[in-house]
């Protein structure tokens, strides 16, 4: 009781969302990295699923690893289980950075960081109009127009969607976005039946394979070019395994709404972290910098309460 009341603490929820965020933000320029370190070219889509079939697959090892050190007993999901792990595992890994990796290819880090953060928007909307698991409130609907126009600004940075949407770079991050904010109502539902920390690791485990088998059988290959690319793409698991874990437990014991709406910081970190590593520091300009406090105020006004 003392923990689920804990969890519940709005000070602890901002903590711990923040940090995953933080984490997910890290994300984009280590992908970028990992391209470079394994000698992942662009145009190479069924590597780059390869690429990210391994790293989940890792990461789903690691949570179920961690999680059974932590409980002190072999997390295994329940005989009626495996149907909602094999539905978030086709949500939240496989669609998702199915389309998410191929884009982030074909977009700046920046760019695809920002525009990621329509994932806050369409878990807000499935969970009060879909799902209805929660009805939606006049701060959610500022909060949620805010960051989206944060979003469209840069979509639009060219001044006009031709010159500034791709449909196979910000197109397949936005595909990404809506997946992964269907995973968010579905694991909400799902925690109530099963350990979220059980189900996040077992469907990384479960797609992390199908895309490595997808991958591989396509032809995809990588070439691992210096030995700091093994510690990167443990760091990158690492992310997933953390991350995804605290979210769930969050998602379990709070709204959706009050929970999803930190991931318009996604955005912040992923630019600032990704202009610092991957030296695009001539891409935040001012219509980056009016997105940014956008989506920063979008989070302000939904919490302020």
């Amino acid at each position: 009781m003392k923990s689920e009341n804990l969890l519940k603490n709005k000070f602890i929820v901002c903590l711990l969302a923040v940090f995953c965020c933080l984490l997910w933000g890290s994300a984009f320029p280590s992908i970028k990295a990992g391209y470079e370190l394994f000698e992942i070219g662009a145009q190479d889509s069924v590597s780059q699923i390869l690429f990210a079939g391994i790293r989940f697959l890792l990461a789903g090892v690691l949570t179920i690893i961690f999680g059974s050190l932590i409980q002190r007993k072999v997390l295994f999901p329940k005989k009626s289980s495996w149907k909602m792990v094999c539905t978030l595992s086709v949500f939240q890994t496989i669609l998702q950075y199915f389309f998410f990796y191929i884009g982030l290819a074909h977009a700046s880090g920046v760019k695809s960081s920002i525009i990621n953060g329509m994932t806050t928007f369409f878990a807000i909307i499935l969970a009060c109009f879909v799902r209805k698991q929660e009805r939606l409130s006049s701060e959610k609907i500022i909060g949620c127009i805010l960051g989206t126009a944060g979003v469209v600004i840069v979509s639009l940075a060219g001044g006009s969607v031709d010159a500034g949407f791709s449909f196979n770079g910000e197109g397949f991050i936005l595909i990404a976005a809506v997946s992964y904010a269907i995973s968010s109502v579905l694991i909400k539902e799902y925690s109530v039946k099963e350990n979220p920390v059980t189900l996040s690791g077992y469907q990384f485990l479960i797609g992390g394979l199908v895309m490595i088998i997808v991958g591989f059988a396509a032809g995809g290959r990588i070439h691992l070019t210096k030995p700091i690319g093994i510690l990167l793409i443990i760091y990158m698991a690492l992310i997933s395994s953390v991350a995804y874990s605290i979210w769930g437990i969050l998602l379990k014991h709070n709204p959706v709404s009050s929970v999803t709406i930190y991931g318009f910081s996604n955005p912040i970190f992923g630019a600032l972290l990704s202009a610092f590593f991957l030296a695009e520091w001539d891409k935040l300009n001012i219509r980056y910098v009016a997105a940014l406090l956008l989506v920063s105020l979008g989070i302000y006004v939904v919490n302020r309460k």
